[in-house]
């Protein structure tokens, strides 16, 4: 038997929208998760955060010299 490869997608939209679309993943067998304006902007920054990753380092005292200057 094949292993079946699943994923998942985020779409943002008003409320009826949401509706139609929630109501036609349930009926095509996938799960639902609803989350709130502030989950997907946590989502969001997290994922921009994982795609800015250079693995690079900074001492303390440079940045501390940054947020001073401010």
């Amino acid at each position: 038997m094949k292993d079946i490869e699943m994923g998942a997608i985020i779409i943002k939209a008003d409320k009826k929208s949401n509706k139609l679309l929630s109501d036609l993943a349930k009926k095509l067998g996938g799960n639902v998760i609803n989350l709130a304006d502030e989950q997907f902007e946590d989502f969001a920054i997290g994922s921009a955060m994982d795609a800015a990753k250079t693995g690079e380092t900074v001492d303390r005292n440079s940045i501390l010299a940054k947020l001073r200057a401010q």
